[in-house]
């Protein structure tokens, strides 16, 4: 293919396949690990990106009102999880003058989601309140389904049909023809009464039954709606008041023990020459009594985060409630750092604005806070940049550096959280019981557990709806019963 296209591909989409393992994964999982079909695939796909330059695709290169029509865009997430992509129908008015424009707007969203949060998958939404023939286009619909089937490999988990016209049923019968036997059994046809089904009310608008008060406006971009600043000892509301003082009290005195050794290990790190900064996380990286190694590190060029993707903690049943996040610096700067999240009302981070010292390591404790529960939805974003030498690293200096540093040079990491149901958690759990697995072993056997989770909610949906039919059917069978048993009386 290389040979006789080389002219057809942009050379970065190359060097990225010869590179990234998950994206050639994703393209043969999405082909049934089929080899032929799969490098068409790649072909076709790498055809579409160079023709729509989707690498360079960006806010200024597209009319400033495809954005400002909210029309397309990213918020929220479903009950999995996952990312929500929603599609305004009653936005889009088909004219041809604009069709490619429009088309690049979905190209430019799906690749800044791609790239932000590393290809993890989407849930679109296509949103058909107040729609009518007008809307109807099916070009444009076509061009949508094609994205998640020829170019953008495992990237869609389900397409969520929310109160489509009846007019519309003869377009979408069309639409079935595009579509493989496998994104067939993706699509949700939902209403006002079973859309939360699959979307919680805290992401659905008022007109769709849920409670979620988000207006869409640009600029700037919608981004996962992470709340800043956040407080490291949370909300104290007066019902657990007692409790969260005991925990900032101990959470206190933990974070002093630590200052102490990590103090130890700077005097210790400063008599030793840097022979090369792998080398150096490893001898000065240092540990609480009761933290455990995590199973994956995201090596940014900032700093090295663990864990990499998820913190693991534990449901009601379970009781764990607080988990770890280490940052080692990598660089030969002081590096400062925030940490952000979409539910403040719920965790406690210490610290969560702070700096790390060049080659040093530092625990970041989270903690759920009184009677709250970890769930799929809620997100953590760390921010991180470079700071100079003569700088201070207190509170005012870290306000204003925040205040002063360019957005190119701040490094952004996403963590998800994972709630563990019936066993232990991870050795992401700050608990004394330690694993004496591989790490690479506890890796596959969470992502084996998250997939039976998912598969078990599934089923446990069925036999919800199941259940209700068979009720529904004992009710009109005693009705039936009682209205023959009352003619045959009369």
């Amino acid at each position: 293919y290389l040979l006789d296209k080389s002219d057809k591909y942009d050379f970065r989409d190359v060097e990225r396949l010869q590179q990234d393992d998950k994206w050639v994964e994703n393209y043969l999982i999405w082909r049934h690990d089929v080899v032929d079909d799969t490098l068409k695939m790649i072909d076709e796909s790498f055809r579409w990106r160079k023709d729509y330059t989707v690498n360079d695709l960006t806010e200024s290169v597209l009319p400033k009102w495809l954005f400002e029509n909210g029309t397309l865009f990213l918020h929220g997430y479903d009950k999995e999880g996952y990312k929500l992509f929603w599609f305004k129908v009653k936005h889009h008015v088909k004219d041809p003058k604009q069709q490619l424009d429009k088309k690049k707007l979905v190209a430019f969203w799906l690749e800044h989601y791609a790239k932000r949060d590393h290809g993890k998958p989407l849930t679109v939404v296509f949103d058909m309140a107040e729609t009518g023939i007008s809307h109807i286009d099916l070009d444009f619909v076509r061009f949508i389904v094609n994205c998640f089937t020829d170019y953008y490999p495992n990237f869609l988990t389900k397409i969520v049909i929310f109160e489509m016209p009846w007019i519309m049923n003869a377009a979408f019968k069309i639409v079935k023809g595009w579509l493989g036997p496998d994104a067939i059994s993706m699509l949700k046809f939902t209403n006002k009464n079973d859309v939360q089904e699959y979307i919680s009310g805290e992401y659905l608008p008022p007109h769709m039954g849920g409670t979620d008060s988000f207006k869409y406006s640009y600029p700037p971009l919608v981004d996962d709606d992470f709340q800043t600043p956040l407080c490291e000892n949370g909300p104290i509301t007066s019902e657990d008041e007692h409790e969260s003082k005991e925990e900032i009290d101990a959470d206190t005195k933990e974070a002093g023990e630590l200052n102490e050794e990590q103090n130890l290990n700077q005097k210790k790190m400063n008599s030793v020459e840097q022979n090369s900064k792998s080398e150096e996380t490893d001898k000065t990286e240092f540990k609480p009594k009761n933290s455990k190694r995590a199973l994956a590190t995201f090596k940014g060029p900032l700093l090295h985060i663990s864990p990499a993707e998820e913190l693991y903690f534990g449901s009601k049943e379970t009781g764990e409630r607080k988990c770890l996040i280490v940052l080692t610096n990598v660089t030969k700067n002081i590096v400062a750092f925030k940490v952000r999240t979409t539910a403040p009302e719920k965790y406690r981070v210490k610290p969560s604005n702070s700096s790390c010292e060049p080659g040093t390591s530092l625990d970041i404790i989270v903690s759920l806070h009184g009677g709250f529960a970890a769930s799929l939805q809620d997100r953590f974003l760390i921010m991180a940049a470079e700071m100079d030498q003569p700088s201070g690293t207190g509170i005012p200096e870290l306000t204003q550096f925040w205040k002063e540093v360019p957005r190119t040079k701040v490094m952004e990491h996403r963590l998800r959280c994972h709630v563990v149901e019936s066993s232990k958690p991870s050795s992401l759990i700050l608990k004394e019981n330690s694993l004496n697995i591989a790490a690479k072993t506890n890796e596959d056997l969470h992502m084996q557990l998250t997939r039976l989770l998912q598969i078990n909610r599934r089923l446990q949906e069925q036999i919800d709806r199941c259940l209700w039919f068979q009720q529904l059917s004992v009710v009109l069978s005693l009705l039936s019963v009682t209205v023959v048993a009352f003619c045959f009386y009369l």
